[in-house]
């Protein structure tokens, strides 16, 4: 194949994505971005699984912990970001190398995004106010007269997206619908190598137990305790990371920590394989992986590379 212009790698949690990042960033002169949408934020660096310290000097890294959990940030705001990285790692030389498992990331990387406009802050205040005062159901009977596609399309109960529905249709006059049917522009074209892990089932579900319990040894309670300290809103996208949700369950009392832990990998089991599911959906033509050493994974992209 030859060298590509960028590498791709994604996977679901817990499937070593980071280290053979890391390891063919090494092997190939390359820098790692990060496509992940939970390992942005500096205050997880555990509960996201970054890369520690150590790690990160091994090789350029991008995109890890340079968004604080308190802020405003979505797919647009890490595309622009991933653009810069992008440029940067290619004006030094340095094979870029996405790796992470936010399948909403490649997407936009690949295809672009449908250019919705920026909502002014008074409305996405007066948005989530109207949410507070009529609750989910009369909330979203009143979204469904104003914008009938988007009413059937959203769960009620689904808060983020219900009011991200009404505030596009108030800012703009039209409907989300509407801007998402409009193309975008790809952020990366060209000679790619892409890939997605599958490690064996069995072997996934016994680490994502055993890296949880290790997280929360490790400082992962300390940073929910933070978050909480800090005031984070509850719909906030951090307060609803891997193991935030069912750690804050246990910080107020309502479990104990066990089950809270408990909890958590039960979640995270069922998240990883909905990323399996979306990859296979979506990815149908990557190159899969089907091992869980680091070694074995980089030699058989090693071969492709070749």
């Amino acid at each position: 194949m030859g060298a590509p212009y960028a590498v791709l790698i994604a996977g679901p949690t817990a499937s070593g994505k980071s280290a053979l990042a890391t390891k063919l960033a090494r092997d190939y002169g390359g820098a790692v971005i990060n496509t992940d949408a939970l390992q942005v934020y500096r205050e997880l660096r555990v509960l996201s699984a970054r890369p520690d310290v150590d790690e990160e000097k091994l090789a350029p890294h991008y995109l890890y912990g340079f968004v604080s959990a308190f802020e405003p940030f979505s797919v647009g705001h890490w595309l622009e970001a991933a653009k810069t990285a992008l440029a940067d790692a290619r004006a030094k030389g340095l094979m870029p190398i996405f790796a992470g498992g936010t399948g909403l990331y490649f997407a936009a990387l690949l295809q672009g995004l449908s250019p919705v406009p920026e909502i002014h802050a008074s409305i996405r205040v007066e948005a989530r106010q109207k949410l507070s005062e009529l609750g989910n159901e009369r909330f979203h009977i009143e979204l469904t007269a104003r914008d009938p596609v988007m009413g059937a399309r959203l769960n009620p109960g689904d808060s983020q997206r219900i009011v991200r529905a009404w505030e596009v249709i108030e800012a703009t006059g039209q409907s989300l619908a509407e801007w998402q049917a409009l193309k975008g522009v790809p952020a990366l074209t060209g000679d790619l190598a892409r890939f997605v892990l599958k490690p064996n089932r069995d072997w996934l579900i016994e680490r994502i137990a055993r890296r949880f319990r290790s997280m929360v040894e490790q400082g992962g309670l300390d940073e929910v305790r933070a978050l909480r300290d800090g005031g984070i809103a509850s719909d906030a996208p951090a307060a609803r990371a891997l193991g935030v949700p069912q750690l804050m369950a246990h910080l107020e009392g309502r479990v104990s920590l066990e089950q809270a832990v408990e909890q958590a990998i039960v979640e995270t089991r069922r998240y990883a394989k909905r990323q399996m599911t979306w990859f296979r959906h979506q990815m149908p033509d990557w190159s899969v992986i089907e091992r869980s050493d680091v070694g074995e994974m980089a030699t058989i992209i090693e071969r492709e590379l070749e």
